[in-house]
């Protein structure tokens, strides 16, 4: 199964999500994590996409589904980045997602040092917004991120919050996996995380990729 991506009348196939954790200060202290020395990688399955507008089915195997607002990147070509110099010609366009989470569920995981799949990777746990093309005039060490639930602004920051900014992602990626046209990385979230319930309205926001929202379903 993949996800199909419409950008500048060409037709991107996603069918891997790359997803970052740890990649803000204030979000690492909110969760009591510790400061990692590399980038936090793990996958999520294209099952968990969905677009801007459809709604979000409650997980049935968690009770504090955690909402975690992200910078999301498009890869437009296959290959490996192997100097942060040449990341950014990877990139075929932005937009912004949700990395849903069940924190209650993660928690019993880490306990064990069990994988997270269970937490991250279930059905619909990845929203995602339309994607704009990357051009010259786009800073992405200044992208601007917004999150709100029922009209309460939970998050905001900035990427010039990472730890690690978006071409050094890239890199890393790079020295695991050759990338492809299609794939996604979500490039992690600032601090504000907090649970959503039934029936709720979460909606993302950058002041130049645009507005998205989903609602909580039973």
């Amino acid at each position: 199964m993949s996800y199909k991506i419409q950008l500048n009348q060409q037709t991107f196939h996603t069918e891997r999500i790359f997803c970052i954790g740890r990649n803000y200060v204030q979000h690492i202290e909110e969760l009591q994590n510790e400061l990692p020395a590399a980038p936090v990688i793990f996958m999520k399955p294209a099952s968990c996409l969905v677009k801007s507008g459809q709604s979000i089915p409650y997980p049935t195997h968690g009770q504090e589904m955690h909402h975690e607002a992200e910078i999301v990147v498009l890869i437009g070509k296959s290959g490996k980045a192997k100097q942060v110099q040449e990341a950014r010609t990877f990139i075929a366009g932005l937009s912004i997602g949700i990395d849903f989470t069940l924190r209650d569920v993660q928690r019993q995981l880490k306990e064990k040092g069990l994988p997270w799949e269970r937490a991250k990777a279930f059905d619909h746990s990845a929203p995602i917004g339309d994607f704009i093309p990357l051009s010259g005039t786009i800073d992405l060490t200044n992208l601007d991120i917004r999150c709100w639930v029922n009209e309460d602004l939970r998050q905001e920051g900035n990427s010039a919050q990472m730890i690690y900014r978006i071409e050094t992602l890239i890199v890393e990626l790079s020295h695991i996996w050759q990338l492809n046209a299609g794939d996604l990385i979500y490039t992690g979230t600032p601090a504000g995380v907090s649970a959503v319930k039934i029936g709720d309205v979460i909606r993302v926001e950058n002041s130049q990729i645009g507005r998205f929202e989903w609602k909580i379903t039973a």
